[in-house]
């Protein structure tokens, strides 16, 4: 059984974004970028599987410049057993992303794609979903829990009220959740192993996709500050605070 791990390499979920002054998008001068949490949570939980046997291969790949190589690097140091760069300059926005993936998908037949829910740089949601609907495969969205059996994959996922339990034929698509693992740190060792394990370059032009853009980013601005809060010491003071707004 292959596994397929998508990754992103997104700015660093403990930086502080900053915008450029023009409105054209994030400032990403001297900025801390790393792989998108829930890509690493995808990456963890497809390793468990190889390391209970149910898998034989874990694949990562990622799309975008030469640059994003060290993020493949990191998920080789994790555990991956190899990993594919589409290369190319352009941003690329989720349909497109997803049928990249979907090229790479004809080309690997993996039993099974286990990508983050969501990217924390445009936190569109999107690519997973379309995905599933390029290939027509079935897909497990928002997973707390991911077992496998046989031809079968089990997915938990939360929903408003409680849980909610898919059974789905493979191939398939699983989207991860926070709260599916807690992803390991690469250890030294496999830091050094990572530089040996193989790390393919593929063309975007080589996969024969339009990748007309769709979308177009008008401007981007920061968040408005947060008013300053006030702290009540009583209902008799909330109440006092809420009247002007009833009588209004």
């Amino acid at each position: 059984m292959k596994i397929l791990v998508p990754i992103k390499k997104v700015v660093d979920a403990n930086v502080r974004i900053r915008v450029k002054d023009d409105g054209t998008g994030v400032d990403l001068a001297g900025i801390k970028l790393s792989m998108n949490p829930f890509d690493e949570i995808a990456l963890e939980q497809a390793l468990r599987l190889r390391e209970a046997k149910v898998a034989t291969e874990v694949v990562i790949v990622t799309i975008g410049p030469a640059q994003v190589q060290d993020v493949l690097r990191t998920g080789l140091a994790m555990g991956a057993d190899r990993s594919l760069l589409v290369e190319t300059a352009e941003r690329l926005e989720p349909l497109l992303i997803a049928k990249c993936l979907a090229a790479i998908v004809a080309q690997e037949s993996p039993d099974l794609v286990i990508l983050g829910k969501q990217a924390i740089d445009d936190d569109a949601n999107q690519t997973g979903q379309m995905l599933a609907a390029l290939l027509d495969w079935p897909q497990a969205t928002f997973a707390s829990q991911v077992e496998v059996k046989e031809n079968n994959v089990l997915v938990t996922r939360e929903i408003d009220g409680g849980h909610e339990m898919l059974s789905m034929s493979l191939p398939a698509i699983v989207t991860a959740d926070l709260r599916l693992n807690e992803p390991r740190y690469a250890t030294l060792p496999n830091i050094m192993k990572a530089k040996s394990k193989p790390l393919q370059v593929i063309a975007v032009d080589s996969l024969g996709v339009d990748l007309k853009p769709r979308l177009l980013i008008l401007s981007t601005n920061a968040a408005a500050p947060r008013k300053r809060q006030k702290k009540m010491s009583s209902v008799a003071d909330v109440a006092e605070l809420l009247k002007p707004n009833v009588q209004r």
